[in-house]
Order: C-alpha cells, then sequence, then structure tokens
C-alpha cells in the first residue's frame, strides 16, 4: 500500500526483515483508537463527511475485535499498514484511503509507543505499590528483631530487620518518583506532526491529544516524531529500579544460606536439585538477578542505536519497541515474583539476635558512650575500643563482654587511659546487643520509636502514591470512555 515510488512487490526476504509485527501486537489497541481519535478530528474540522467517519470507525471497530486474524499476516510491515490494509478491505479505497489523511506513520507509532509507555508506567506503579507494601508490613513485625548491620559484608553496627526492610522501601519509593516525574513528559501528544514537518490541513493537535488523555502536545514536530529521550529515560528508570530488586535478591539468596540463617525462603518459592536431595534453591531471586542485566542490556542497546542518529526519523527507531516491551514485561514480572517471597519468608529472629550478641558490632556505640559521658575525645576512644577487640580476639573472645576485668585493667594501665576498669565494663555492658538500639537517638537510626515512625511516614506516603496512581489510571479511563462514547454515537446511529 505504501509503494507509491518504488515499482513491484518489495523481496520476500526483505520484508520479513524490515517487519516489526511480532513485536507490534503490544500496541495494536492504541494504533485502533489513535485511529479513532484521529479520523474523528478529521470529521470535525470538515475533511471527512459523515459517512465517510461512520464507514472507517465501524471497520476500526470490528479490526478492534480480531486483533491475532490481522496481526498474523505476514505481507505487511507492521501494525499501521496493517490495520489500514483491513480498513480498505473492509470499505474500499475511496474511504479507507483517507485514515491517514495529515497523519504519518511516524507520528502515529510515538504516538502509540507514548499511550502504551504511560499505561506501563500506571501498572509498574501498582505493584510498586504492592510491593512497598508487603515490605512495610514486613518491617511493622519485626521491629525488635535485632540483626547485624554489613559494610564491606563485615559486621558494622547493630541494627534491625525492619530498619533493613525500610532502606529499601525509601529506594523505591524513589523509582516511584522517577516514574511519576517521566509520566509528565511522556503523556504529551505528537499526534499531528506527521512525518516531520507537519501538515497543510489545519488538524486540531489539541483535540486528539483531548481524546487520548494526553495532558499536553509535544509541540516541535521534528521533536514529536523523532526524539526518544523520554523513551531512554523509561529504560533507565526500570535499569535502576531493577538494580534495587537484584540488591534485595542478593540479600535474601545471602542470607538463605546455612551459613546465616537470616531467613528461610518458604517451599512455595524454592526450587530443588536434580541430583542433590537435600537442596533447597532459591531460583526465583537468581533469576530476578539475572534479568535486572537484561533491562540494563536493553537500557544500553536502546542508547547505542540512538547515538549516532540524525535529526529526522530513521527506521532504526523501530529496533527500540521489542527492547521496551520486553523491559516491561520483565520488570513487572519480577515486582510481583518478589512481593510473593517477601511475603512468604520466614525470619529467624533467634538467630539473628544471637549471631548480633556474638560479634562486635557495638564497638562504635562504646566508643561513643566514652565520648558522651567520659568526655574522651572519639579518636582516642575508638583507638581504646580497637585495642580491646583486639586484645578479645587475641584471646580468643567473640564479644566486648567477654573479656575479664584483669584484661581490660591491664591495656588501659598500658594505654595510659584514666577510665576505670569499673567504668569501662559497665559502659560495655550498657552497650550490649539488646541494649544498643535504646542508645540510638539520631533521626533515621534503627531505634523502636524511629521505626515506628519510619513505618508510619512511609504508610502515609503509599497511600498518596497510590492516590495519584489511580488518578492517572482515572484520567486514562474517562477519555478512553469518551472516545468510546462518542464512536458508538456514530456508528449505532448509522
Amino acid at each position: 500500500m505504501y509503494r507509491s515510488r518504488p515499482e513491484g512487490s518489495i523481496d520476500r526476504e526483505i520484508l520479513n526483515y524490515l517487519s516489526s509485527l511480532k513485536d507490534d501486537f503490544a500496541i495494536f489497541f492504541y494504533d485502533i483508537i489513535g485511529s479513532e481519535a484521529h479520523v474523528i478530528m478529521l470529521h470535525e474540522i470538515g475533511y471527512l463527511s459523515r459517512e465517510e467517519l461512520v464507514e472507517i470507525l465501524q471497520a476500526l471497530e470490528e479490526a478492534k475485535n480480531h486483533p491475532k486474524s490481522i496481526m498474523k499476516k505476514d505481507e505487511y510491515e507492521d501494525v499501521h499498514e496493517s490495520i489500514e490494509s483491513f480498513v480498505v478491505e473492509k470499505i474500499g479505497m475511496g474511504n479507507g484511503g483517507m485514515l491517514q489523511t495529515a497523519r504519518s506513520r511516524n507520528d502515529q507509532v510515538m504516538t502509540d509507543l507514548k499511550m502504551k509507555v504511560r499505561n506501563d508506567i500506571n501498572e509498574i506503579s501498582v505493584l510498586l505499590g504492592g510491593l512497598v507494601e508487603s515490605l512495610l508490613k514486613s518491617a511493622d513485625s519485626n521491629k525488635d528483631t535485632i540483626m547485624l548491620l554489613y559494610t564491606h559484608l563485615q559486621h558494622a553496627q547493630i541494627g534491625t530487620f525492619s530498619h533493613y526492610l525500610l532502606s529499601y522501601t525509601e529506594a523505591l519509593f524513589r523509582d516511584m518518583e522517577r516514574l511519576e516525574e517521566l509520566y509528565t513528559r511522556i503523556n504529551q501528544s505528537p499526534l499531528g506532526s506527521l512525518a516531520i514537518g507537519g501538515s497543510t490541513l489545519s488538524v486540531d493537535r489539541n483535540r486528539t491529544a483531548s481524546l487520548l488523555g494526553f495532558d499536553q502536545l509535544s509541540i516541535n514536530s521534528i521533536d514529536a516524531t523523532t526524539s526518544r529521550d523520554v523513551i531512554l529515560e523509561y529504560l533507565s528508570c526500570l535499569s535502576i529500579l531493577m538494580i534495587t530488586l537484584s540488591r534485595i535478591a542478593e540479600d535474601l539468596i545471602l542470607w538463605s544460606t546455612d551459613e546465616f540463617k537470616y531467613i528461610e525462603l518458604a517451599d512455595s518459592v524454592s526450587s530443588t536439585s536434580s541430583a542433590m536431595p537435600q537442596k533447597k534453591n532459591p531460583d526465583p531471586l537468581e533469576i530476578l538477578r539475572s534479568k535486572s542485566g537484561g533491562i540494563l542490556g536493553n537500557l544500553t542497546a536502546s542508547m547505542t542505536i540512538l547515538k549516532g542518529l540524525p535529526s529526522g526519523y530513521s527506521r532504526d527507531l523501530q529496533e527500540l519497541k521489542s527492547l521496551v516491551f520486553s523491559s516491561t514485561s520483565t520488570t513487572e514480572s519480577s515486582l510481583s515474583i518478589l512481593r510473593i517471597v517477601i511475603e512468604s519468608c520466614i525470619v529467624h529472629k533467634s538467630r539473628m539476635l544471637e549471631l548480633a550478641k556474638r560479634s562486635f558490632a557495638n564497638a562504635i556505640d562504646v566508643a561513643e558512650f566514652l565520648t558522651s559521658k567520659e568526655h574522651l575525645d572519639f579518636r582516642s576512644a575508638h583507638k581504646l575500643v580497637g585495642s580491646l577487640v583486639r586484645l578479645a580476639i587475641c584471646n580468643g573472645k567473640h564479644t566486648l563482654e567477654d573479656l575479664g576485668g584483669k584484661d581490660i585493667e591491664q591495656l588501659l594501665h598500658a594505654s595510659g587511659d584514666r577510665i576505670s576498669m569499673e567504668t569501662l565494663k559497665e559502659i560495655i555492658v550498657a552497650c550490649g546487643a539488646e541494649n544498643s538500639l535504646t542508645l540510638r537517638k539520631s533521626k533515621g537510626s534503627p531505634s523502636h520509636s524511629e521505626q515506628v515512625e519510619m513505618i508510619l511516614h512511609n504508610q502515609m506516603r503509599l497511600i498518596n502514591f497510590r492516590e495519584r496512581t489511580r488518578k492517572r489510571k482515572q484520567a486514562i479511563s474517562n477519555a478512553y470512555d469518551e472516545l468510546s462514547k462518542i464512536v458508538r454515537s456514530y456508528t449505532l446511529t448509522s
């Protein structure tokens, strides 16, 4: 249908190489309603008669109900050509040939892609909200579950499992914010920009934007049809989100090992070995960790496709679609899987406490206590406590509390510190694993009161986020419903 200058049929192997039909099923619905909005606008400004409009709309509505039969034909390059061909077959070239008036596949595909991506942002936001809700519920149940916190995978400080879970809710909230900010840039209509330079017809771009639920226009026709930075931004948002999910997965994999035994994955989310009967493998988490690399690869591939393109549409841009669609589906499934794992995870609280008590992770609390209560400068306190840890290790001890009074007294005498052995012993006991959290006063620390405050704060953030997501979805739904009513008003009364 598009071979006006080239003569004859396109080579079959070339056509197969060019075709994007296998990817375009994802935007089939959006191409239909975009076409409906476009022809309604053409009728309203006087370029299509009512009879022409009705015939086109009836054909498009029939196409909407038969996506598989339309998209399985292999003689077309893409969804746009496939749908237009169906309309022409149904109502003839005289009226069907008007479908593409004042429109190009260039503005058409970007319109479809933006409608698809904004819907994906909303669906991912719903799934994100569900994962955050699960993390908050688990955090609320583990406010007093004492555990070791790590830096460099070495014992660092005493914390709580709640504090750990809340750290990832903060990261996920930032993922939410990035997607929300992107949504405003995605939700701008390119339709009516034509191939690159606009149309000689006085098309009403604001009307089609409104019918399709866009908040505003992509103004410049070159930018509207050829720029894909918002698509890169979308893939970047998904990449950052998947990195967060991958890090959570890595922690859960590590902590479910026999060496840690902090958590246990439910049988329903675990795999087994074909050879070793004792195995209970965290395969879903390992697959998630791997799939995050695929999303990063899609982002890199997309940037590489775009980096050398001149201004104006190039067919290279077609290759972005599969990368975007696969990234979306992978992210959605990963969010769902991780929520199932989190909700079914068994937390071994006693094991966490056991290892926290059998460590030197309270050393910084002892040093700070010496500074705040005994007025020892922090660097001297740091050195003193470090010497205590070294002494304990040399004597085969596992905690500062295990040190004997004579050992401490000898160390104090050798160091010249004026603190008494009795005072230092009292400080060490006061800073034990189960007591140290009560000493924390800084905002955002793992003290009980801070955990409660963070959970309540994040629960309110989640409520507000979900409400904003609901409003975005409702706005699109309202626009589609109104468009559908307009379509029916023409097709059912004719």
